[in-house]
């Protein structure tokens, strides 16, 4: 599904998300990345209706909150880091008692998604861990056949084997080319894997927002002797560091950049460009 952001605000207590616009195109995955504290759970709390915005609009699937709620919610499959089914009852009657509410909830498909992530269904909600809890959760929303899943830090909580897994159904979620998927994280690994587009908000405000090989292409990291870095234009320089092994810096890089020879060049990972971000100015 097509989400649509324009001049998106938010307050809440004394942390505030403002002024946050992008659109991602349907058939994509777009990784969330920050801090904690920047401001990723608020806004997806917002792209779910979980919170409703102090100004600016949200549209999913060209549809707002509000008279299209319900079609909205139908839509969206969560993932959360809160508990979202009755922790007293087995994951069978979560299942069937919340899947009452979706149109093309599958219960045998549902039963399809227990077997092969592990779970039993006969097992009581709150006696689950963390990370089969949210299995549960991932689960339920490929059951009710959503459109658009909203995922909040989920792959932390997974083995390594399963996070393979979930990486893999995530890809093959998109492949329809009108699914989409909005994944915060702070494993930035598995967004180089499956990522296409990047959100990255900071103090609550968006710091960028482009696909992955956009930005690829807009940074480097550069290492080598700190007086062949500085000879850049100091406005190239986003952030730079000395270590035991000479200077490296987060630059930025266009079509015709040129660096000296003796320097070290590469595109930085996702982890290497946040800290970049984050560190410099």
């Amino acid at each position: 599904m097509r989400i649509e952001v324009d001049q998106l605000n938010k307050k809440l207590g004394s942390f505030s998300l403002s002024q946050i616009s992008f659109t991602l195109p349907e058939g994509y995955i777009c990784g969330l990345i920050g801090r904690n504290g920047a401001g990723k759970t608020s806004l997806l709390h917002l792209l779910s209706g979980v919170y409703k915005q102090d100004q600016g609009t949200i549209l999913i699937g060209g549809k707002a909150y509000g008279e299209k709620s319900r079609e909205i919610l139908d839509e969206i499959g969560l993932v959360l880091q809160e508990p979202l089914f009755d922790q007293a009852e087995t994951l069978y009657h979560n299942a069937c008692f919340y899947g009452s509410y979706y149109k093309r909830f599958d219960l045998e498909l549902m039963r399809e998604y227990l077997n092969r992530f592990g779970l039993m269904e006969k097992t009581h909600y709150g006696r689950l861990s963390k990370g089969e809890q949210l299995k549960f959760q991932f689960a339920f929303a490929l059951s009710h056949q959503a459109r658009l899943l909203l995922l909040d830090e989920p792959t932390g909580n997974f083995d390594l084997r399963f996070r393979e897994e979930f990486l893999c159904l995530l890809k093959e979620f998109i492949s329809n080319g009108k699914n989409s998927v909005i994944l915060s994280t702070h494993v930035t690994g598995d967004l180089d894997k499956v990522a296409d587009y990047i959100l990255y908000l900071q103090k609550g405000k968006l710091r960028l927002f482009a696909d992955v090989e956009t930005l690829r292409d807009s940074y480097r990291m550069i290492q080598g002797e700190g007086y062949k870095i500085r000879l850049l234009k100091k406005d190239r320089i986003l952030y730079q560091e000395e270590g035991v092994f000479g200077t490296r810096a987060l630059v930025t890089a266009g079509r015709n950049s040129h660096f000296d020879k003796s320097l070290q060049v590469w595109k930085p990972t996702l982890e290497e460009l946040m800290y970049g971000l984050e560190k410099g100015k």
